[in-house]
């Protein structure tokens, strides 16, 4: 729960928590096992940040913790964003709320930078993993290859290189120095620690798929026996179930393909609305996939059939939530132990070495896309004053934007200030800034 509260700004802020609670503050998990756990669940459609808490509760505690960690993950971000969701409907302009995720958006930019350096420093271990991190942000950032190519040429990169030199790909390797292990040992979930569970076997792996599909597709079927094929939650259900299977690469990928959709085939609702859902679900814990929330929500509130606005809108809310998680638990459940059983295969783990540098390029664009936005064209542009200043093509820098996102990076970087106080104080900052401005003539009105 404490991950989810304190997990803003997509996958790349909430893996970087993650890493400060899991691996720095508990010591629950050492970074070796952590990072393993990523290079798996980086190879998985639907969000990673919910199937690594799923990965690590299981780790710890079996099914048992896993379901534990992955449900706990999602529900702060689901209760606000249905309250958020159920105000935007209610009411078209809150100032208030828009001043605070204003500072909480500035603040999450410095969180993607320190997840940039703090896994870069752990993963980056030799000029062929920056080689690859380097190749992988060019192929993203310049040439739009899709991100599961890019892990899979990275994966092959990582193996065939590893055949050639073994002690460059071999950074995540089976085997440790004294100091290492000395390390290790430090921590309730080390490297040589087996996991808790029964060793995977193709028969417990189809019954364990079996369960998880019923479960998955348990409340669509009840939705349709209910209210018919022709149900607005039935046409969420099935088309949020497949959005999960291609949401390789985390939400960001994701998005545009929602956004083609929902608008202009099913026009649930419009572009603007759902760049509006995008900055809901940014300012809320959790997973950023979340923002589906959103907008099944407003569709099932404008499409009810023969149900009440608000209780359609409710249910909507629901079963697009559940769709979109629910496939990440088999994932893990039916993936994780086959994946832990070859852990101390030294093939796997050069293959996911190179993953695992590749991720590192990937993360760096999601910061520069992530700046991009906070700080170029952001920011209430109607208000006389503002601080901003001309960059030609690129638009205008946000100087407060700036001053927030840089204090923020200080705090957490140089002084190690919790991640909490840092998100309440630029909160706080971005709604006395805001407030500010919008007190000079000409007065202000921003839509939420």
């Amino acid at each position: 729960m404490e991950i989810a509260a304190l997990s803003f700004g997509g996958p790349t802020g909430q893996i970087a928590v993650m890493h400060r609670l899991l691996v720095d503050r508990h010591r629950w998990i050492s970074d070796r096992r952590f990072l393993h756990a990523l290079n798996y669940c980086m190879l998985l459609p639907g969000p990673e940040a919910h199937q690594l808490v799923t990965y690590t509760g299981w780790l710890l505690h079996g099914v048992r913790g896993g379901l534990t960690a992955g449900l706990l993950f999602i529900l702060p971000g689901a209760l606000a964003l249905l309250v958020l969701s159920a105000l935007y409907v209610e009411f078209q302009q809150t100032p208030l709320l828009q001043g605070l995720f204003y500072g909480l958006k500035a603040a999450v930019l410095a969180v993607v930078v320190e997840a940039v350096i703090r896994i870069g420093r752990r993963v980056l271990k030799n000029p062929a993993m920056y080689l690859l991190a380097a190749l992988a942000f060019v192929a993203i950032r310049q040439f739009g290859v899709p991100f599961p190519a890019i892990i899979v040429a990275a994966a092959l990169a990582g193996f065939v290189g590893g055949l050639v030199n073994e002690r460059l790909f071999l950074v995540v390797a089976p085997r440790q120095s004294a100091a290492d292990a000395a390390r290790e040992a430090e921590y309730l979930l080390s490297t040589h620690t087996p996991p808790s569970g029964r060793n995977p076997t193709l028969g417990s792996s189809l019954a364990t798929s079996v369960v998880w599909l019923l479960i998955w597709w348990l409340p669509v079927g009840l939705c349709w026996l209910l209210w018919g094929q022709e149900s607005i939650l039935v046409s969420e259900g099935v088309f949020f179930s497949k959005t999960a299977l291609l949401t390789f690469g985390g939400a960001y990928a994701v998005l545009p393909y929602v956004a083609q959709q929902a608008v202009e085939s099913h026009r649930w609702l419009s572009t603007g609305e759902m760049m509006d859902g995008l900055g809901l679900a940014e300012s809320t814990p959790g997973p950023l996939i979340i923002v589906l929330q959103f907008v099944g929500f407003l569709a099932a509130y404008r499409q009810p059939g023969t149900l009440s606005p608000w209780t359609a809108a409710l249910l909507g809310s629901a079963i697009t939530t559940w769709v979109t998680f629910a496939p990440s638990f088999l994932f893990i459940f039916v993936g994780a132990p086959w994946i832990e059983r070859w852990r101390d295969n030294r093939r796997l783990s050069m293959a996911l070495s190179g993953v695992t540098a590749a991720v590192v390029g990937v993360i760096l664009n999601l910061a520069v896309w992530f700046a991009v936005q906070t700080l170029l064209h952001s920011g209430p542009t109607e208000l006389p004053g503002w601080p901003r200043t001309s960059l030609g093509e690129l638009g205008t820098l946000d100087w407060v934007a700036l001053g927030i996102a840089v204090g923020a990076g200080v705090a957490l970087l140089r002084y190690h200030v919790a991640l909490g106080w840092v998100l309440s104080a630029a909160a706080l900052a971005g709604w006395m800034g805001w407030k500010a401005f919008s007190e000079m003539p000409g007065g202000m009105s921003i839509p939420l």
